[in-house]
């Protein structure tokens, strides 16, 4: 009889417990200086989600479900990147560990939840109903910053969207051939984990409001192998020249 696999955060638990000590790797009360002309990356996604009738979230609709994926975190692609977190504890207190795969190399960074949102607010296109997160990146990372994951709904119309925000730089890298590496390609990755999360998210709301099984992730394997990655990769490269 084949055991079952063990879930990630117990193979990773040592690992877990050591970026619970680390500290952020920059100082996130500084935001307001963190803007393009001061070198750090600004960026904001949005993908509409399926909608649903206007007024505040339905139970079982779309906006719930996206919550549920984006606090479980299965909406980034996992050939690309998996959160490894210890479930039990509260989305607001999670430390989580990144599992990075790019080239033949893993790589694992350490982040940190630092605040939860649920609240409504006015804006041009009408009043919005918003929940989500941000994590902030630990010490050890290849990148310093901080990303918004938000789901969001429209109360005038019953438009669903998840929403990316971020701003980042890269940290200081010790070991050149990484340094290097993440010059090259550091930037198209960060773009497509967006894109491919944007994606993703659509695929599993879909399917979980259909009522069918979501869509596995691939086996987990290093993002130059998988040949879509390659010609995304490719593409990001071409606009980015």
């Amino acid at each position: 009889m084949t055991r079952p696999e063990k879930p990630l955060w117990e193979i990773y638990k040592d690992r877990l417990e050591q970026i619970g000590s680390l500290q952020y790797n920059f100082d996130p009360e500084k935001y307001a200086e963190y803007t393009q002309k001061t070198g750090w990356r600004v960026d904001a996604h949005e993908t509409e989600l399926p909608f649903e009738q206007p007024g505040q979230p339905e139970e079982w609709g779309p906006f719930q479900v996206a919550k549920r994926i984006v606090q479980d975190y299965r909406f980034p692609p996992p050939h690309l990147i998996q959160g490894i977190y210890y479930p039990d504890r509260p989305l607001a207190e999670r430390y989580m560990l990144l599992k990075a795969h790019f080239l033949f190399m893993t790589f694992f960074f350490g982040v940190k939840i630092g605040g939860v949102i649920e609240t409504t607010r006015d804006t041009e296109k009408g009043r919005e109903y918003v929940w989500g997160y941000h994590y902030r990146t630990l010490q050890g990372h290849f990148e310093k910053g901080q990303i918004d994951f938000l789901v969001v709904k429209n109360v005038d119309t019953g438009k669903v969207y998840f929403r990316i925000q971020a701003y980042s730089r890269p940290d200081k890298i010790k070991n050149i051939f990484y340094r290097i590496g993440f010059w090259f390609f550091g930037r198209p990755l960060q773009l497509y984990f967006a894109r491919e999360s944007m994606k993703r998210i659509r695929t599993l709301v879909e399917a979980e409001l259909k009522g069918k099984p979501a869509p596995a992730g691939p086996k987990v394997r290093p993002v130059s192998q998988s040949e879509g990655a390659r010609e995304a990769l490719k593409k990001v490269k071409e606009q980015e020249s």
